[in-house]
């Protein structure tokens, strides 16, 4: 029987709520990913310094350290099926299917920046190179990286190379986020589907990559005792070396220093998050208080991911209690603070609950039930083997 890693929940509910620290701000942006994306509405005086300081540590580490963990997670399923006789990637196609559902009901009714969507490609195309000989993966991840590198130095240039902006922007007019109700905004996000989805085609070379090295990881140990070397070199590259660079040009930098730590500096910094938290864990320490907190959030992944993204978009916009349009530049890092508290005990309380009545989350189990129904249906059309004669 496998083991089940304690890291592996406590990693995921740590993403899952970077995630939410990085995407809480775009949430009480008046203007919502428009505003957030066109540097408007930030706070002022001290509390300035506090929100660039707060919003560069969530900034990109998360989102990093979330792919690596679907890139774990999709090896674990690998693993599983390859103990149980069951070929791979198999029908891994339906589940990749129904993430994609997932993520474009979660883009449409409630957040523009949805990764889901971009999981569920990722995860068909890492699918069948984890199926290869490991001598090809490891190109893979030379050619992913590569192709990411060459994007971002492109990306980068021209940031760079670009006209300092006149202003801000313009407002936003007519303004779904502030004025508009639900069925507004579904439509805005159908309206600007291409534009909200660059950022998934833009980072889709980096995802296959950090899929891999998930993937890789797992293979070397990196949650188990024998993982301690790897785990060292790790957080020494990624808490040592990038953080301090990552902090330094993002909040330097301008825009350009901005896409760097995101895209280039914060992945390598969730590799030294990742080794940091399995080393707790690896010679077989039991969650304490704050991992008993995570790990529900971390088995219910799904569920809370588009919960916290519900909540605050009830909260924040304006088919809802429309908190974004009353702050200004002294009221925003606490409300953002309080919301951002307020949604994290939210989650932990509601995961706690419903773990103790139910093995699974809700989307977890819609997700299970969908895909079992669905392979057993194929199983039923399939033609049943002709059996002949030896030859």
């Amino acid at each position: 029987m496998a083991t089940r890693h304690a890291a592996l929940d406590v990693l995921r509910g740590i993403a899952i709520l970077g995630t939410l620290a990085t995407n809480i701000w775009i949430f009480t942006n008046p203007e919502g990913l428009i505003g957030y994306i066109q540097g408007t509405h930030h706070a002022t005086g001290s509390w300035a310094v506090a929100e660039d300081l707060l919003q560069q540590l969530a900034q990109g580490k998360f989102l990093g350290l979330l792919t690596i963990m679907f890139g774990i997670g999709l090896a674990i399923q690998q693993r599983s099926a390859v103990r149980r006789g069951r070929r791979w990637p198999g029908r891994y196609f339906w589940r990749a299917a129904l993430l994609l559902v997932d993520g474009v009901i979660n883009y449409f009714l409630f957040t523009e920046f949805d990764v889901l969507m971009g999981y569920a490609v990722t995860g068909l195309v890492v699918a069948y190179l984890l199926s290869m000989r490991l001598r090809r993966q490891y190109v893979a991840i030379a050619v992913a990286a590569s192709t990411h590198v060459m994007l971002l130095g492109l990306v980068t240039w021209a940031l760079l190379a670009a006209p300092a902006p006149a202003g801000s922007g313009g407002e936003l007019s007519p303004n779904p986020y502030a004025d508009g109700s639900f069925i507004d905004l579904v439509a805005f996000r159908a309206e600007n589907l291409l534009m909200f989805r660059a950022e998934v085609i833009f980072i889709l070379p980096m995802s296959i990559a950090l899929f891999l090295v998930g993937a890789a990881l797992l293979r070397a140990g990196v949650l188990e005792a024998r993982g301690a070397r790897l785990r060292r070199r790790l957080m020494v590259a990624g808490l040592a070396v990038a953080l301090p660079l990552d902090l330094a040009i993002g909040l330097a930098g301008g825009d350009a220093g901005l896409v760097v730590g995101r895209y280039g500096l914060a992945p390598v910094v969730a590799l030294g998050l990742l080794a940091w938290v399995a080393g707790y864990y690896a010679d077989g320490h039991t969650p304490g208080r704050c991992g008993r907190a995570l790990t529900p959030i971390g088995r219910m992944a799904l569920s809370c991911y588009v919960l916290q993204n519900a909540i605050a978009g009830a909260v924040c916009y304006g088919w809802g209690a429309g908190l974004a349009r009353h702050l200004d530049g002294t009221t925003l890092v606490p409300a953002m603070v309080t919301l951002y508290l307020a949604i994290t005990a939210v989650l932990i309380l509601f995961s706690r609950v419903w773990l103790s009545r139910f093995e699974r989350g809700p989307l977890e189990w819609l997700w299970h039930r969908s895909h079992d129904r669905i392979t057993a249906s194929a199983d039923r059309r399939r033609p049943p083997e002709r059996v002949g004669a030896p030859r």
